[in-house]
């Protein structure tokens, strides 16, 4: 195998959270690109590296915490110094199993803010970037003056407001009104970046067969979503891969015109929720 390395010519993709999802996206948008991989930890960082530098993508590992501005800024500033930002993927998250409504609130929503702000301020012509919600932001119930804080008050005040600090200690309620904010989030932050000639979207995945819906399957809430699956009528989980061809549409030619939105990839489970899920 002959081993590619990266170069300043080299168009870059960054890819926040080296989970099941995250590999994925790398793998389908990263041929013939610089890829830099970010993850908080370091252990699954190289196992994906690993795992992409031997299928002969040019990759780099940048440890990242995405809570932390200043990580989120230094990742930023590596990307630029690879050469052209043409994507960023921001898939790093914890899910309701995986983490305290602290830490999902500050990782999930806090996280996803620094993210977009740390690239808008790098982003140029054609630059498209895809932020992975979840269809749980879909079935969220808050405040239209809750939404349009989360959408655009200063990062660091996004902890303090009042439908944010309701969440308590539920940890399933953090992780809804996270990815409720990333969704709104994304579309007040399309002004700016269309400014500069560049796109944001996010994608709100539902159940895939990830880690992180294994854990959700095996926590307190995972039996009923078999009988969700199939009352919705998609009858299975999705996979990973169809969560990379969607970004790879949002980030692709195709999707020029598309920008501010969110495209839900859920089987039709929101749906469900929504309009047919007993009382």
């Amino acid at each position: 195998m002959v081993e590619q390395r990266p170069g300043p010519s080299r168009d870059v993709v960054v890819v926040t959270g080296a989970g099941g999802m995250g590999l994925a996206i790398a793998r389908r948008i990263g041929s013939g690109r610089t890829v830099l991989l970010a993850d908080a930890s370091q252990a699954q960082l190289d196992h994906a590296v690993g795992a992409l530098s031997g299928e002969g993508y040019a990759v780099r590992g940048v440890p990242t915490d995405v809570s932390d501005r200043r990580s989120v800024d230094k990742l930023a500033a590596e990307a630029v110094g690879e050469g052209r930002v043409a994507a960023v993927v921001h898939t790093a998250g914890v899910s309701a199993a995986q983490g305290a409504a602290r830490t999902i609130l500050e990782v999930d929503l806090l996280g996803t803010a620094h993210v977009i702000d740390a690239f808008e301020g790098v982003a140029g012509p054609g630059t498209a970037m895809v932020c992975v919600s979840s269809m749980a932001g879909h079935v969220a119930s808050l405040s239209a003056d809750d939404e349009r804080a989360l959408a655009t008050a200063p990062a660091d005040e996004l902890l303090g407001i009042g439908g944010v600090q309701a969440v308590g200690d539920s940890a399933t309620s953090a992780y809804i009104v996270s990815k409720r904010a990333n969704q709104v989030r994304v579309e007040a932050a399309a002004l700016a970046w269309s400014r500069r000639g560049a796109r944001i979207n996010s994608v709100s995945p539902g159940v895939i067969a990830t880690a992180m819906a294994k854990a959700e399957a095996e926590g307190p809430s995972g039996a009923h979503m078999p009988a969700m699956l199939e009352a919705s009528g998609a009858g299975r989980t999705g996979t990973p891969a169809e969560i990379a061809d969607a970004v790879a549409f949002l980030i692709g030619p195709e999707a020029r015109y598309i920008t501010g939105t969110d495209l839900l990839v859920d089987g039709g489970q929101a749906a469900w929720l929504r309009h047919h899920r007993p009382a």
